[in-house]
C-alpha cells in the first residue's frame, strides 16, 4: 500500500510540475508578462538630467579663446613683372611690362590696441621685408589693408595699422620677467600660411631669457625666450601667451639643426613681451 501511495505521490508531483512548465512557456502566462514587463522597462528606461550645463575649465581653452580673435595672418605682398612680345610682317618687336602683386611670403601678428578706427598690430620685421603692399586676413577671414608704422631689423619687430572696424579684439601683454623654466605657454599662429590660420600649440618655457647669436638669428645677437610649443614657418610674428591668456613674447624663429647639422627637436624662440613693449613705445605714432 506504501509503495503504491508513493507512486502515485510521484505521478501527480510529475504532473504538476509538467503543468508549471508548459504554463510558464506560454506568451499570456504571469511567469512571461513578468519578464516582457522588466526588460521593457529596462529597454525604455528613465534618465534624470542635471540642469546644469557643462562648463570647460581648461585653461589652455580659456586663455586661446581670450586671444584668438586677435591674432591675424600678415600677407607681404610683392610686385611681379611680366612681359609679352609679338612680332609680326610690319612691326619687328613689341614689348609689354605690367606689374601686380602677389604674396611673397605670410607670417602671423597679434592686436595689441585699438583706437580711433585703427588697429595696432605687432609682428617681426622679416614677415613685412621687401614687402610693397600688406594684406591682413582676420580670424574670420575678412582681408584688410595695413601698412608699416616703424620696424627694426636688430630685434626683428615691426609695428602696422590698419583702418579697420572689422577688428574688435585686442590682446594684452603680461611681465615676461616673470617667466620660469616649465611654466605652461600656448603659441598662436599661421603655420604654412593662412589655410591654417590661427592654429594652436602647447609646451612650456624651456628658458625664460636666452642670449642668441648672430649666427643663430641670421641678422645680430638677440634675447629671447626658448619654449618648445611648435613654431613653424608661418607662426613668425604671433603670440606667445601664458594661460591668463596675456601675450609674454612674439613667435620670432626655431632652431632646425645646430651649426655641424645634427637635428634638434623642439627648440623655438619668442622675443618677451618687455623688449616688444618698449619697442611699441619708442615706434608707435
Amino acid at each position: 500500500m506504501k509503495k503504491h501511495s508513493l507512486i502515485i505521490v510521484a505521478i501527480v508531483s510529475a504532473l504538476v510540475a509538467s503543468f508549471v512548465v508548459y504554463s510558464g512557456l506560454q506568451p499570456d502566462s504571469w511567469f512571461q508578462q513578468r519578464t516582457n514587463t522588466t526588460k521593457t522597462s529596462n529597454s525604455a528606461g528613465t534618465t534624470t538630467i542635471a540642469k546644469t550645463a557643462y562648463t570647460s575649465s581648461d585653461t589652455a581653452t580659456t586663455a586661446y579663446n581670450k586671444v584668438k580673435n586677435a591674432v591675424v595672418t600678415v600677407q607681404n605682398l610683392q610686385k611681379t613683372s611680366s612681359s609679352s612680345s609679338w612680332s609680326s610682317y610690319f612691326q619687328q618687336n613689341q614689348q609689354d611690362s605690367s606689374s601686380e602683386l602677389e604674396t611673397a611670403s605670410e607670417g602671423s601678428g597679434v592686436v595689441y590696441k585699438i583706437s580711433d578706427g585703427y588697429a595696432y598690430i605687432i609682428t617681426n620685421n622679416h614677415v613685412v621685408a621687401d614687402s610693397d603692399e600688406l594684406q591682413l586676413i582676420t580670424a574670420s577671414g575678412k582681408k584688410i589693408q595695413a601698412t608699416i608704422v616703424g620696424t627694426d631689423s636688430s630685434k626683428d619687430l615691426a609695428l602696422l595699422k590698419a583702418k579697420t572696424t572689422d577688428i574688435k579684439t585686442s590682446a594684452s601683454f603680461g611681465n615676461a620677467k616673470k617667466l620660469q623654466s616649465g611654466q605652461q605657454v600656448l603659441a598662436i599662429g599661421s603655420p604654412l600660411g593662412s589655410d591654417y590660420a590661427t592654429s594652436l600649440t602647447s609646451g612650456i618655457v624651456s628658458a625664460p631669457r636666452r642670449t642668441l647669436s648672430a649666427e643663430e638669428t641670421g641678422s645680430s645677437a638677440t634675447t629671447a625666450i626658448q619654449t618648445d610649443a611648435a613654431i613653424n614657418p608661418g607662426n613668425s610674428g604671433g603670440p606667445l601667451i601664458n594661460l591668463k591668456g596675456q601675450v609674454v613674447g612674439i613667435n620670432s624663429s626655431k632652431i632646425a639643426s645646430s651649426t655641424d647639422g645634427t637635428s634638434v627637436e623642439g627648440m623655438g624662440f619668442a622675443i618677451p613681451a618687455d623688449i616688444v613693449q618698449t619697442f611699441i613705445k619708442n615706434t608707435e605714432k
